[in-house]
């Protein structure tokens, strides 16, 4: 049967138009009917619901719409409209009793627009040896815990498989299956999701950052290469807080005739007992000052020259004593401090006029597959590229100098030959990363001699992301094609990389209640794309791994744990680069 180019990779909405579309409110249907085999099946996978039902659920996942593959249940049909062959004729086969319902079954979530398939290398070499993948349905995919496509979900029916299975039936594999020892095994090959974010944040510590010493106007945007320490006491000398009057001794005062004291003039003269002297905000105190009266706390007496405090005078007050925020010496930031606006005032107030600043990791993008348009409106087989666009910028906002953005194209020797010849410190490729016949990234970092660090995570959506390192020290994020699931292994692999090639420290989770009931993955950690409500992270809808429309209007990824959660339980977010915890009210502050 036709096989896919390297990814449905990179094609935002546009996954199998022919099988699947979704309506205005995200819940997809499915064109032309379910199969013969699914359609008889699909009183045993969803409880019915209404249309206004469906509309009040919880946005916890993009609904279900039609059966979901079970053991035995021919594929539904690939991109191009093409099927695996029927079943021969014989008996018909008896349905498998139907289990009680588990609590919350009756919300379980709808796997959305990625329940089309694409055959694995399995099924491109003729092959089908019929080994149950893990969730008991045969392997079609590619080999036990391996994606045979892009992504691990194949446009989400692992990911439905799973979620149908796990609020259905709880979240434990049947024991009854003789043939499921290798597909668990092949599960576990993944690395989980916390571990892979360390593996990856370590692999950045494997090269020195390089440094360089820039002009406080040139350091913007930069990390600090050494730590701030005061050149001088801040402040110098004792200031005044306020305009007003310098006073000695106690009042009634004499207004000395001297004029004022300017902010930005020398010293003056001790201040003799009994004496005011006007001074502006930022002067120099004299000598001998017991306290500043601000000018609205005081009266002069006509006449008198006689000066009255209007509030009672403490010793010390509106006075900036030297080196009240300070002393020379003094460590003001650590090394891996972000030089932001606020650092840079800070530094020329304690003497800097330059900076040893990180210099940003250089990144380069490899955008594969043969099907994608750059311009104008998918046709013939042909869909807009939705990550070209995307995941430069991405990288940029991770802490990035992006050096190109190419396109590679389904060529294997293209592919080395630009992983091979990029001097990028890291580089980061889009599809390709799964078995199939034109996933070219895994034999092109056999032949470059690469380490995986690596291979797979357990999450979803992008299951089959991947890091290397290269001979020469430098790393590859291959990142699945599905854009959602591309974003997944950017949180997951590349800014991790990226916060330790520039200097900085790992991030600190950050954990917040939930505010909906969201469906887990039996084994998986989940991404879902949330906005901020009061505080608290709200999943929004459209998360399927080839949408971006969620993650478009999203504050960050909240990291849902195999199992799901329920509202008020404490989860991890990940906040998106240009959203900002700090922004937030109730967010996480870093």
């Amino acid at each position: 049967m036709p096989q896919p180019s390297a990814s449905a990779r990179s094609a935002s909405p546009a996954v199998a138009r022919e099988a699947v579309a979704a309506d205005p409110d995200g819940r997809p249907a499915r064109a032309g009917g379910d199969t013969p085999a699914t359609a008889e099946r699909a009183p045993e996978h969803r409880t019915p619901t209404s249309r206004a039902a469906e509309a009040a659920m919880p946005p916890t996942a993009t609904p279900p719409t039609g059966a979901a593959d079970a053991p035995g249940t021919p594929d539904a049909p690939d991109a191009s409209g093409a099927s695996d062959p029927e079943p021969q004729p014989g008996p018909r086969p008896q349905p498998a009793p139907r289990p009680e319902p588990q609590p919350h079954a009756e919300s379980e979530p709808h796997p959305g627009p990625h329940l089309h398939r694409r055959p694995g290398a399995a099924e491109a070499a003729g092959a089908d040896d019929g080994e149950p993948d893990r969730l008991g349905t045969p392997d079609r995919l590619g080999t036990p815990g391996r994606s045979g496509g892009d992504d691990g979900e194949i446009d989400g029916v692992d990911e439905a498989l799973a979620l149908v299975s796990g609020a259905r039936q709880g979240t434990h594999r049947s024991a009854a299956r003789p043939d499921s020892a290798g597909a668990e095994r092949g599960r576990h090959r993944a690395h989980p999701w916390p571990a892979a974010r360390s593996v990856a944040a370590g692999a950045g510590r494997s090269r020195a950052p390089r440094t360089v010493r820039l002009p406080l106007a040139e350091a913007l945007g930069t990390v600090l290469a050494e730590p701030l320490t005061a050149l001088c006491d801040l402040p110098s000398f004792d200031t005044s807080a306020m305009d007003g009057w310098a006073v000695a001794g106690p009042g009634p005062w004499r207004i000395a005739s001297e004029g004022s004291i300017l902010a930005g003039h020398g010293g003056a003269a001790p201040l003799p007992d009994g004496t005011a002297l006007r001074i502006a905000t930022g002067a120099r105190v004299p000598l001998e000052t017991t306290a500043v009266i601000r000018s609205e706390h005081a009266r002069a007496a006509e006449g008198t020259r006689l000066l009255h405090a209007e509030r009672p005078v403490t010793p010390g007050q509106d006075i900036r004593p030297r080196g009240q925020e300070c002393r020379t010496g003094d460590r003001l930031l650590p090394t891996g401090t972000a030089v932001t606006p606020a650092v840079l005032g800070l530094a020329a107030a304690a003497g800097y006029d330059t900076l040893l600043a990180v210099v940003r990791p250089r990144a380069e993008v490899l955008v594969l597959g043969d099907e994608l348009l750059t311009s104008g409106l998918p046709h013939e087989g042909l869909i807009r590229d939705a990550l070209g666009p995307m995941i430069g910028p991405w990288l940029h906002a991770l802490g990035a100098d992006v050096v190109a953005t190419r396109r590679i194209g389904d060529d294997a020797d293209a592919l080395y030959r630009a992983v091979t010849a990029s001097d990028a410190d890291l580089v980061v490729t889009t599809g390709g990363t799964a078995a199939g016949p034109v996933d070219h990234v895994h034999p092109v970092l056999r032949r470059a001699g690469a380490e995986l660090l690596v291979d797979q995570v357990a999450v979803r959506p992008g299951h089959p992301m991947l890091l290397a390192r290269l001979p020469d020290g430098r790393h590859l994020v291959g990142l699945p094609g599905n854009p959602l699931a591309a974003v997944s292994g950017l949180l997951t692999l590349a800014g991790p990389v990226l916060r330790t090639l520039s200097g900085r420290e790992p991030e600190r989770p950050c954990r917040l209640p939930v505010r909906d009931t969201v469906q887990g993955h039996p084994h998986d950690t989940r991404l879902v794309p949330f906005a901020y409500d009061r505080g608290r992270p709200a999943p929004l809808h459209y998360n399927g791994p080839a949408m971006l429309r969620g993650v478009a209007v999203a504050d960050g990824l909240v990291v849902i744990p195999p199992g799901g959660a329920e509202p008020g339980d404490d989860v991890e977010v990940i906040d998106l680069p240009w959203a900002g915890r700090a922004s937030v009210e109730g967010g996480c502050f870093t």
